[in-house]
């Protein structure tokens, strides 16, 4: 924790989780318009990015990662935000074609695609997407998130849900200049909601990281370290920001969190570190003066103690692999 952030240290005034969530963004990376006619099933498999689908006319099933088929129906929408595998298919059981063996064509600029099928029975309409969160995967908010989430079953907390998913239903039913980037602009909108009806809805009742975050005193600092992740989080900085001593805070902070706030900063700045590398390609000495190590072999023994690996690792990965590696129709377009 040797960073020598010049800026004021500010603590989270409202509510910590909320503080969060206003830096948290979730981008669009490469959308698909899919006409599928009966009988059809793709394979979507497991990727870094979260997957976004929207049931534009007709129905289809979802397998869900738990192995339990859903149906879902006109205007139903899902996000998958840790881009676990899963299927959706015409009925239950029908043998499902990975995704990039399907042909897929540029629709309208650079990100949107059109996937066909073409079988003898009815068709449906779906809009599909690939998104990244301006987060690391590891971080303790997403990996609490389900596997799959439901826009139906939150707009009840969320009234804006209903009417985005009714301008969908507009977007994706009509030809008109532009609905592609409209469609992809929606659902980006909506993958957001999604994400902040769930949380404000209490995360699912969760346990364990939500609720440290929720406590009054150690949410504000866990949101301050979150929100910035670089500065010189030593344990005395934070006590004295808490207005608590050196001890009394060490120690409320390992009973409520569950670790040292020495090991939980670590942690915090090794997977922002991972995502430097992978998705912004910063150079591993950058990395280490940004986050102030002395040296880039001391930041690279952190690094690895953290994660398991040496940041040579991801940083050979993002030179050899384009950005968005295995997202939604990389395979096929052939990158």
């Amino acid at each position: 924790m040797l960073d020598r952030s010049s800026k004021p240290l500010m603590l989270a005034t409202g509510d910590p989780l909320t503080e969060m969530m206003r830096g948290l963004r979730l981008d669009g990376v490469d959308y698909g318009r899919c006409v599928m006619a009966e009988p059809w099933g793709i394979l979507f498999p497991a990727q870094q990015a979260a997957r976004f689908h929207f049931i534009g006319a007709g129905r289809c099933f979802l397998l869900m990662p738990s192995q339990e088929w859903v149906e879902m129906k006109p205007g139903d929408a899902v996000l998958v935000p840790r881009g676990a595998e899963h299927i959706l298919a015409s009925t239950p059981g029908v043998p499902a074609t990975p995704l990039e063996r399907f042909e897929i064509k540029p629709l309208c600029g650079n990100n949107i695609f059109d996937i066909s099928c073409f079988g003898d029975g009815p068709t449906t309409l779906l809009f599909c997407g690939s998104m990244l969160f301006n987060i690391d995967n590891l971080h303790p908010l997403l990996t609490l998130m389900p596997d799959v989430m439901r826009a139906h079953e939150l707009a009840k907390n969320e009234p804006s849900v209903p009417h985005l998913l009714e301008a969908m239903m507009r977007e994706v039913s009509t030809d008109r200049v532009g609905s592609g980037g409209m469609l992809a602009r929606l659902a980006d909108v909506l993958a957001a909601t999604i994400v902040r009806a769930w949380v404000e809805s209490g995360c699912g009742d969760a346990t364990g990281w939500i609720a440290a975050v929720r406590d009054p005193q150690i949410g504000r600092v866990l949101a301050a370290i979150h929100l910035d992740p670089s500065r010189d989080w030593t344990v005395v900085a934070l006590a004295r920001a808490m207005g608590a001593s050196r001890s009394g805070f060490a120690q409320r902070f390992a009973e409520i969190v569950g670790e040292t706030p020495a090991r939980y900063v670590t942690r915090v700045r090794m997977h922002q570190a991972r995502r430097w590398l992978s998705r912004d390609r910063l150079m591993i000495a950058v990395i280490a003066k940004r986050l102030g190590y002395d040296s880039e072999a001391s930041f690279s023994r952190a690094f690895k103690r953290v994660l398991g690996f040496a940041p040579s690792h991801f940083r050979t990965r993002s030179e050899n692999e384009p950005v968005g590696e295995g997202l939604l129709l990389r395979a096929s377009l052939g990158d």
